[in-house]
């Protein structure tokens, strides 16, 4: 029996959404998106709870496995469709990376994606404390790119799919990028890989 494309619970304007689709994308994985209208709370009804206890996208259903949370689907598509390609399999490659998906859930959370946040979506924050956090994870992600062209040495790995959607889009939020060229020139490794599919851009910001 001929597998069904994995159905991906999305919203456009989601960066975590956005990196399980850009994970997806290359992988090539076909893929049906099913949009959820976060504005009008569809995220919160009973049928999505049923996905995801959280009330959050993005959620995948492959083929009957459901998967929840941006960076746990990212874990479950490179053991799936990567060929080792995009998770080692050895534990030093493996904790390199788990340690960059901790950044995504933490300082890159809590910086530029929450400055991005503000204008995007209104979120009431204070603007100077998350830019500032921002800055201090582009920083050190400056001294690392330095080193290597990827998060984690010489070729890409989820790390950086988990990391690149709210990089990318960090000039919503009133964070610049012009500091740091070794950032953007890792943002366009990222974009000259065979299947990239980028975020849809708001005119906010530095970016409007």
């Amino acid at each position: 029996m001929a597998r069904l494309p994995v159905k991906l619970y999305t919203f456009p304007l989601s960066g975590h959404a956005h990196r399980v689709r850009l994970a997806l994308a290359l992988l090539k994985v076909p893929t049906e998106l099913i949009e959820v209208d976060l504005r009008a709370g569809a995220h919160k009804q009973a049928d999505f709870l049923k996905l995801n206890v959280f009330g959050q996208v993005p959620v995948i259903d492959d083929n009957g496995t459901i998967v929840a949370d941006s960076n746990a689907i990212l874990v479950y598509l490179a053991r799936h469709y990567g060929n080792g390609d995009w998770l080692p399999n050895d534990a030093v490659g493996e904790a390199a990376v788990q340690r960059w998906l901790s950044v995504a859930a933490g300082p890159l959370a809590f910086g530029p994606a929450a400055a991005r946040l503000i204008t995007v979506f209104g979120a009431g924050l204070h603007a100077e404390e998350v830019i500032a956090r921002a800055h201090k994870l582009f920083a050190v992600m400056e001294t690392e790119l330095t080193r290597q062209p990827f998060l984690t040495g010489d070729k890409p790995s989820i790390a950086d799919i988990a990391n690149y959607t709210y990089t990318a889009h960090a000039p919503e939020g009133n964070v610049s990028l012009a500091a740091y060229p070794q950032l953007r020139a890792w943002l366009a490794r990222i974009e000259a890989l065979p299947g990239f599919v980028g975020m849809q851009h708001t005119a906010v910001g530095l970016a409007g």
